[in-house]
C-alpha cells in the first residue's frame, strides 16, 4: 500500500472522539500537532475540496503523508497533550515560542510565624502565596526597593525566635522592627505582612485605611512615635500608589496579550498587571508569520507559556475571541486553583490595557 493509500485509510478510519492528531511527511518527520473535540470532523477538513484555507495550510496540507491521531478523555486533555507535543517536538506549522526562560516571583510564607519574602522561578503548592511573573528582572528589582522602603519587613536569614542579643544595622535605619530580638510580637509583624499583601494584590483603599486607622489609633493611646512612624509609612505608600498604579477600577490580576504586525513580522506582547500595577511584560517575535491568524497566534501564546511553572492570572486580556475559550478557561482554572477567565474587551479600560499592550508591541515588531 502506497503513502497515498495508508493516509487515505486513516482518513476513513478517524475516530469520533476528542483528542490530538499529528501530521507528518514523507520521511516521517512532525509537521503539525493540533487538537479536537471530534478528531474525524476535524482532520478530514483540511483534506475536503473547496475548503478556504489559508497559504500556510494549504503547503502543510502538500506536505502531508502520514498522520497518527491520539484520543483522549476530553478536549481538556486534548489540549495539555498538544500543548505538551509542541513544547516537545516544536513542529514547524506550529507557531512555537522561541523562550525557555522561567520568570521570577516573590514568595511569602504566609504560614510561617514570621514569613520574608524571597524570589523563586518556580510557583509550588505548598501554601506560600506567589506574586508576579516579573520581567524584565528590573521590575523585580524595583518592587523590591519599594516594599523594603516602605514596610519594615524583615529581610534576613536567620531564625526568628526572639532570642538574638543584638539587631543588625537594618533596625538601626528603621527598616526593621528586630522581632529577632524580641523587639516587635508576632502579631505586630502579621500586622506588617498583612499590609505587604495588600500593596501586592492592589488593595489600595484597604492598605491605607487600615494605615490611617492603626496610625490614629497609636495617637489616641499617646504612642507619638508608632504614629509618627505610621504617618511617615502612609505619606511613602500614597506616593508611591500615584505613580505607579497604572489602573484603579479593579484590583484583578491581569494578563494582557497585545499583537502588532509589520510586513510579515509579527510581535506578541504579555503585559503582566498585578492589582493595577504594572510589574513587566514578556516579549515574543516571530519574522515571518504573515499567514498566521490572530487567533492562532494568541491562542499558541497562551496555551504555551501558562505551560510552564508559571501562575495563571485571574484574567486574561486578549485582542482576538477565541472559540475554544471555554475549554482553555478550564485549564487556566485547574493551574491556578481558581476561576480564570478570558476576556476580549472592545471598549474601557480593559480595552485601554489592550491598547497598551498592542502599543508595546508596535514599538518592538
Amino acid at each position: 500500500m502506497n503513502l497515498a493509500a495508508t493516509l487515505q485509510s486513516k482518513l476513513d478510519h478517524l475516530p469520533d472522539q476528542p483528542g490530538v492528531y499529528l501530521f507528518r511527511d514523507e520521511q516521517g518527520e512532525l509537521l503539525y500537532v493540533g487538537k479536537a473535540a471530534v478528531l474525524s470532523n476535524r482532520v478530514r477538513s483540511y483534506f475536503q475540496k473547496g475548503t478556504d484555507r489559508s497559504p500556510k495550510t494549504t503547503v502543510l496540507v502538500g506536505h502531508i503523508a502520514d498522520l497518527e491521531t491520539i484520543v483522549t478523555r476530553s478536549e481538556l486533555e486534548a489540549l495539555i497533550l498538544e500543548s505538551n507535543l509542541i513544547k516537545q517536538h516544536r513542529p514547524r506549522f506550529n507557531v512555537v515560542l522561541r523562550d525557555d526562560k522561567q520568570y521570577p516571583y516573590l514568595r511569602l510564607p504566609v504560614k510561617e510565624d514570621f514569613p520574608r519574602l524571597s524570589i523563586v522561578r518556580r510557583v509550588q503548592q505548598d501554601g506560600a502565596l506567589y506574586y508576579g511573573p516579573y520581567t524584565p528582572a528590573g521590575a523585580l528589582r524595583e518592587t523590591l526597593k519599594v516594599i523594603k522602603k516602605a514596610f519594615p519587613l524583615a529581610t534576613c536569614t536567620i531564625e526568628i525566635d526572639g532570642k538574638a542579643e543584638r539587631a543588625c544595622i537594618e533596625f538601626e535605619i528603621k527598616r526593621c522592627m528586630a522581632p529577632c530580638t524580641g523587639n516587635q510580637s508576632k502579631e505586630d509583624y502579621q500586622h506588617i505582612v498583612s499590609q505587604v499583601r495588600q500593596f501586592l494584590e492592589g488593595r489600595d483603599h484597604e492598605l491605607l485605611d487600615d494605615l490611617r486607622t492603626r496610625m490614629e489609633g497609636a495617637a489616641e493611646r499617646e504612642e507619638f512615635e508608632e504614629a509618627a512612624r505610621l504617618r511617615d509609612r502612609l505619606f511613602n505608600i500614597e506616593r508611591i500608589l500615584e505613580k505607579q498604579r497604572i489602573t484603579q477600577t479593579t484590583t484583578t490580576d491581569q494578563d494582557v496579550i497585545g499583537l502588532a504586525r509589520q510586513g510579515s513580522a509579527v510581535d506578541l506582547q504579555i503585559l503582566f498587571v498585578r492589582g493595577g500595577l504594572l510589574i513587566g511584560r514578556k516579549d515574543f517575535f516571530w519574522p515571518h508569520s504573515a499567514d498566521a491568524g490572530d487567533e492562532e497566534l494568541v491562542r499558541s501564546a497562551i496555551e504555551q507559556f501558562y505551560n510552564k511553572d508559571g501562575q495563571p492570572p485571574k484574567e486574561l486580556l486578549i485582542p482576538a475571541a477565541l472559540d475554544d475559550a471555554a475549554v482553555i478557561e478550564e485549564w487556566l482554572s485547574g493551574k491556578r486553583g481558581t476561576t480564570v477567565r478570558i476576556v476580549a474587551p472592545e471598549r474601557g479600560v480593559k480595552h485601554q490595557l489592550l491598547l497598551l499592550a498592542e502599543e508595546n508591541a508596535g514599538a518592538a515588531v
